[in-house]
């Protein structure tokens, strides 16, 4: 038998510990020191046991994976949207197995299993563990995989082979998909980093539309490409694409863009803490808001940490009325914050929706304050609750005090050539994905 088929993780009890803040300032958010009984707790974890990538991929599609190279599914943790089910969930992959390698003086963007086709994945938590209850490929209108591969040359990141030494083909039907959230008909919406694109998928995957930034040219795609959204949406940062996504109870999305924008030029988007929100009506198929929405300082969110680049949006979910849930987070840490999305916040088809001097992105924090930045509130730092996995993107609501958190895992891989070892075996990182349950001593809706 498969060593790997052996292995299952155990569940695990973990510590409590904690604190809240409620401190409110106009696009900060601050911690007041923690009061007695405010302490947030973990009450369940529970682990993906190993699952063969190949064995997962050619059981939803065919002959699609012919060497996983011994990668386990994972990068289930791109989001979690709950279920009909108390317990259960939709999570969604990212574009597949993918790292970086260093090649002189360039980062070449690898795909050690080309013919992974990005996947909804239904999971239940239950005693320990996460169970896989059902899959649903994304595919093209004809039904062909839609794949993880980057769509422009130019634009995208050249992807290669595991070793970054063979190129591999552009695919226009390429998704990195990160957002998800199910619709009332039992359709899906995702939103992807490449375009940046926001994605409309029939209930067995097949993608009916994609709504991308005008002007930005994307042909070949075999499924209607509309440009639909703001063309300053095309200054993306590369793999800083959207990466939250919620459904409000008026059936309005909002899409977050995971970092800011290059606007007007690169160095002031690796320098700014200010990044956008999008609203887009479902009804009528166009972008009805945008927001400005303002990072703490990045020693705030990862005390140490001095780069700013290294601030994220990774998930974003609808609490009720206008109010939304927003994680900012580094790859080490991760703060949780309440917005309220105000009409008088809206900057859709304003100067700040340009590239005109200043820039959005080009606001120092007196600046902001001028703007229409949205005010936020600290509702929980995840960094002062014990137990929690790293680089957490999934995060759902369960009743009025719980929030439940998952894990990107990655899919097991680590950055260069060490990843595989001599043979092209996957070395992998051991790092599991998990989902937490978190008891707030507050109630959240």
């Amino acid at each position: 038998m498969n060593p790997r088929l052996m292995r299952r993780p155990a569940a695990v009890v973990l510590p409590l510990s904690a604190a809240l803040a409620l401190t409110v300032v106009m696009g900060t958010a601050e911690a007041e020191p923690a009061r007695h009984g405010s302490a947030a707790r973990v009450v369940s974890t529970s682990t993906l046991p190993d699952i063969p990538l190949a064995a997962f991929s050619n059981g939803l599609l065919p002959g699609s994976v012919g060497d996983d190279r011994d990668v386990d599914l994972g990068g289930i943790g791109s989001d979690l949207y709950p279920a009909e089910r108390r317990g259960e969930y939709w999570t969604v992959t990212d574009r597949g197995p993918n790292g970086q390698i260093a090649v002189g003086k360039d980062k070449r963007r690898t795909f050690p299993v080309p013919g992974f086709d990005p996947a909804i994945v239904k999971v239940r938590a239950t005693g320990g563990r996460i169970q896989v209850l059902k899959s649903i490929p994304l595919t093209t209108a004809s039904g062909a995989p839609v794949t993880g591969l980057p769509n422009q040359p130019g634009r995208d990141e050249a992807p290669y082979d595991y070793s970054a030494t063979t190129p591999l083909a552009y695919n226009a039907n390429g998704l990195d998909t990160e957002g998800l959230v199910r619709d009332r008909d039992g359709s899906f919406w995702l939103v992807d980093e490449y375009g940046p694109s926001l994605v409309h998928v029939s209930a067995e995957g097949r993608v009916l539309a994609r709504h991308v930034p005008e002007g930005l040219g994307l042909t070949g795609a075999d499924y209607p490409v509309i440009e639909s959204l703001p063309s300053i949406f095309l200054k993306r940062k590369i793999n800083r694409g959207f990466e939250g996504l919620t459904l409000l109870p008026d059936g309005d999305l909002v899409m977050a863009l995971q970092s800011p924008l290059l606007n007007p030029d690169k160095a002031a988007g690796e320098d700014s803490r200010t990044t956008r929100l999008l609203r887009f009506s479902t009804r009528t198929n166009r972008v009805t808001a945008e927001y400005a929405y303002r990072f703490d300082p990045v020693g705030v969110v990862e005390p140490g940490q001095t780069k700013t680049s290294e601030l994220k949006i990774s998930s974003i979910v609808a609490l009720g009325g206008d109010r939304v849930l927003v994680q900012e987070r580094t790859d080490k840490a991760s703060r949780v914050y309440e917005v309220r999305l105000r009409r008088g916040a809206d900057i859709l088809g304003s100067p700040w929706d340009t590239t005109a001097s200043p820039a959005l992105e080009q606001l120092d924090d007196e600046a902001a304050a001028d703007a229409p930045v949205l005010a936020k509130r600290l509702v929980l730092d995840l960094n002062t609750v014990e137990g929690l996995p790293g680089k957490i993107e999934g995060i759902a609501v369960e009743g009025s005090s719980t929030l439940v958190l998952l894990n990107d895992n990655d899919f097991g891989m680590t950055d260069g050539p060490e990843a595989f070892d001599a043979n092209g075996r996957l070395v992998d990182s051991d790092v599991e994905t998990t989902l937490v349950r978190v008891r707030l001593p507050h109630r959240l809706r």
